[in-house]
Order: C-alpha cells, then sequence, then structure tokens
C-alpha cells in the first residue's frame, strides 16, 4: 500500500533560492546570538561604524592615551608642558572614572604645574577609584607635598579603601616626617587602618616591633629616643 503522504519537488531555482533562505538565517543568527566576532570582516565594519557612531570606548582610550604618553615623553619639556595642558582638559571632559584614573596615572610623571594640577585636583574625585589612583600618583612625585596631601585624604576621606590607600602609601614614600601622620591613624576606630598604619611605620622606620599597636604607640610618642637606644645596641653588637 502506497503511502499518502504527499511528495515535494523543488526545481534547480527554488534550490537556489533555499540555499539564500538558509545563509541569511544563519548570519542574522549570528548578531543575534553574539557570535559576529567569528566573522572578521563583520566585525571589523561593526567597530568601525561603532567608532564612527560612539567614539572610542575607556579600553581603547586608556590604549590610545598610553601611546600619547610616551610619544610626549620623547618631546622636549615645552612639548611636554603641552601635552599636560591637554591632560586637563581630557580630565575635565572624562566621565569614565577609570579613564581618569589613567590620566592621573600618567600626569605623575610628567614635572610640570598643568601635570601637577590634575594630581591634586584628583583627590577630590567623586569616584573613589580616581581619589586611589591620585594618592599612588602622588607616592610617585613624593616629597614633603606629598605627605601634606596624603595626610589630608586620609583625614578627610569617607571612603574606607581611600583612607587605607593614604596610609599605605605614606609607608611608601619612606619618609620619616609621615611618622605623625601615622602615629594618627594608630588611633583610628577601625582595626584595619591600625593594622595599615602598623605596617607603613615598619617600612618608615626600618624597625619591626611587630604587630603590637601598643608598643608602636609608644614607639610614635618618642621615635628618637628608640632611634638612640638602637644605635647603642648595634655598637654593642658590632663589638663582641
Amino acid at each position: 500500500m502506497s503511502s499518502c503522504r504527499p511528495r515535494f519537488y523543488f526545481t534547480a531555482k527554488q534550490k537556489r533560492i533555499s540555499v539564500s533562505a538558509l545563509v541569511s538565517i544563519f548570519l542574522i543568527s549570528c548578531f543575534l546570538g553574539g557570535c559576529a566576532n567569528s566573522i572578521p570582516w563583520i566585525n571589523s565594519q561593526q567597530v568601525a561604524l561603532e567608532k564612527e557612531k560612539y567614539g572610542l570606548n575607556a579600553d581603547q582610550r586608556i590604549k590610545e592615551l598610553s601611546q600619547q604618553v610616551k610619544k610626549a615623553k620623547d618631546g622636549n619639556s615645552e612639548a611636554r608642558a603641552g601635552f599636560s595642558k591637554k591632560l586637563v582638559n581630557e580630565m575635565m571632559a572624562e566621565h569614565d572614572p577609570r579613564v581618569r584614573a589613567e590620566i592621573l596615572k600618567c600626569s605623575a610623571g610628567f614635572d610640570n604645574p598643568s601635570a601637577r594640577a590634575i594630581c591634586v585636583g584628583g583627590l577630590d574625585d567623586p569616584d573613589s577609584l580616581v581619589r586611589i589612583a591620585a594618592c599612588d600618583a602622588w607616592v610617585e612625585i613624593g616629597g614633603d607635598e606629598a605627605i601634606r596631601h596624603l595626610a589630608n585624604r586620609f583625614r578627610s576621606d569617607e571612603d574606607i579603601d581611600v583612607r587605607l590607600h593614604a596610609v599605605r602609601d605614606l609607608g611608601s614614600l619612606g619618609n620619616e616626617a609621615a611618622i605623625p601622620v601615622l602615629a594618627e591613624a594608630l588611633e583610628a576606630p577601625d582595626p584595619a587602618i591600625q593594622f595599615r598604619a602598623v605596617a607603613s611605620l615598619k617600612e618608615v622606620s626600618g624597625r619591626d616591633l611587630g604587630n603590637d599597636v601598643n608598643a608602636w604607640r609608644e614607639w610614635a610618642v618618642d621615635p628618637s629616643a628608640y632611634r638612640e637606644e638602637w644605635s647603642v645596641a648595634e655598637v654593642w653588637r658590632q663589638i663582641f
């Protein structure tokens, strides 16, 4: 008994149309499924269109900025000053905190008023990520001004991560002038800040009194007395 199911026959033209339809469906599903990246010529066109319409994304701007910094550092002082002024404008116009943080990182390497202004302004940025980057920038700049700015950030910032970073960076400076500020940090109610202050005092003083906060508090009252005591002990060790 023959089957009652109808049989379908396609002409050559219909077969060509069917193949074209399948290819179209495949391409559409690739875009909807997120696999357009696997098609190089489509991906490159898409990236070009996005750049033209939306501009560079954050990662692209950071990469471009890194290249510009290298070029600027190879130039003379006038070129570096001009580039730093450009960074000031970019810093004020930039909406992405990651890019602003990168601008700060780059500015620390330029010793001129415009770059210094970026590093000062970044300490009051509304985003904590940028304020942390500003703290790190001042470690690279160094000096008494760095201690003053980092001390102010520790004392005034409401974000615990920024305060911890400021205390850590005070230790990274390796400047004994930071000891009074770190002594203040020992009195903070947050144990995390106390622990960070102890670690920074070890860096600044070159001593290791362990992790006993009270021992460091006692030492911070008069570091010179302990320094003299240590010197005498060291002399006796050398003799015997």
